[in-house]
């Protein structure tokens, strides 16, 4: 049955032409006997009917053009005195065909047209009967006008509803569309934090650890307490690295902590005075300072101010040669944390903090704009006037509106 249907949806004209072939065999009796009779009104009448049964067979491969024979074979009709047939039937069908188009004008002109044929067919053949008064006149040529009416409220309701499935299924095709572009954002977004995590974790650790080392080695036969000092402070950071790599790893992995893993805490302001203790004792001289009244923070704002100082003092070690120094200063606010770090160093290259980076470095500064965009914040980086490289971010203690 299936495969019967879809036949008939891949052959549509065929389907009509089957139909136009039922109805003219409907006519035949009628056309037989008007062949037979040879005059120019039966000749007519056999035209009417072929007309008819084509509109029938060709009604949805040339809809309009089917309307327009249909009109012509209705006029002949009227004129040459046809009268009525079963033939007729073709009428209702193309108003109907007309209607579920999507040609509007047509699809009014047939109703129109559906209107009128039942009064001119009431006064063109209109029997004189005593029997007959005016109002059952009107009574008959609504009750013939009602067939042409449904037929075009058929087609035009079905027209609406196919409109309707259609625009349901280009919303849907819309909105899959969109789920799949955010889906992509937020895996671009996710991997952009991924990224910024590995880089803050990784650079700021390793560049102490490479310090240390050099330093051990400088002083390893010169003076073994300060190397051994010096390694002990890399295998801390070393552990410190990796406990951080764990804690980012973790939240990647759904159900962890329901096994009993332990996530570190995300580290935040309360966390700095550790962070310049560490790099200071890598060889960096740093002075920290802390102005306004202290208070908790947002924990986004808190891990962005972190993670800015934690980069800048990174930068500071690979970019500001012997004998630099570092500042580090945080300001509360009212409704804004202010932090400012600045080295009197050589200062890092151009390139590194210009957008994109140099040959695919520069990845912390682009990490520090886009953590700072994150929480609706502003940030200044580049070159110091006098020397040095100075980082200026201003992080607003209120959700962006």
């Amino acid at each position: 049955m299936q495969r019967l249907y879809d036949f008939f949806r891949r052959h549509p004209t065929g389907v009509d032409t089957f139909w136009a072939l039922l109805l003219l065999a409907f006519c035949s009796l009628w056309l037989v006997s008007d062949i037979l009779t040879g005059s120019l009104q039966r000749a007519v009448g056999v035209l009417v009917v072929l007309a008819l049964c084509t509109v029938v067979a060709l009604r949805r491969k040339a809809p309009l053009k089917m309307l327009l024979l249909a009109t012509l074979a209705g006029i002949a009709q009227v004129a040459f005195d046809v009268e009525p047939n079963p033939a007729d039937f073709a009428m209702l069908v193309i108003i109907y065909t007309v209607a579920y188009g999507n040609v509007r004008w047509a699809s009014w002109y047939a109703l129109a047209g559906g209107i009128l044929a039942p009064v001119l067919s009431r006064l063109r053949w209109h029997q004189p009967d005593p029997y007959y008064t005016v109002w059952q006149d009107v009574v008959v040529v609504v009750f013939l006008t009602v067939p042409f009416v449904l037929a075009w409220v058929m087609g035009d309701s079905l027209r609406t509803r196919r409109a309707y499935w259609a625009q349901l299924e280009e919303r849907a095709s819309r909105l899959e569309k969109e789920r799949a572009t955010q889906s992509r954002m937020a895996v671009a977004a996710e991997r952009a934090r991924i990224a910024r995590e590995l880089h803050d974790v990784v650079a700021h650790n390793v560049s102490v650890m490479v310090v240390q080392a050099d330093g051990a080695a400088y002083v390893l036969k010169s003076a073994p307490e300060q190397a051994q000092q010096a390694l002990e402070t890399i295998s801390g950071t070393g552990r410190q690295a990796l406990a951080e790599m764990r804690r980012l790893l973790g939240v990647l992995r759904t159900g962890e902590g329901a096994e009993g893993g332990e996530y570190v805490p995300q580290p935040g302001v309360e966390q700095l005075a550790d962070l310049v203790e560490q790099v200071r004792g890598a060889g960096l001289p740093v002075e920290f300072t802390v102005g306004g009244r202290e208070r908790p923070l947002p924990s986004g704002v808190e891990l962005t101010a972190y993670r800015i100082v934690q980069e800048a003092l990174t930068n500071t070690r690979k970019h500001g040669g012997p004998g630099v120094g570092a500042t580090v200063r945080l300001v509360y606010g009212e409704e804004r944390l202010e932090l400012l770090v600045e080295d009197d160093g050589r200062g890092a290259q151009h390139e590194l903090y210009e957008e994109g980076g140099a040959d695919g470095q520069g990845h912390g500064l682009i990490g520090m704009r886009e953590r700072v965009g994150m929480v609706g914040g502003s940030l200044d980086a580049g070159p110091r006037p006098g020397g040095g490289f100075r980082i200026s971010a201003v992080l607003p203690l209120t959700p962006a509106r």
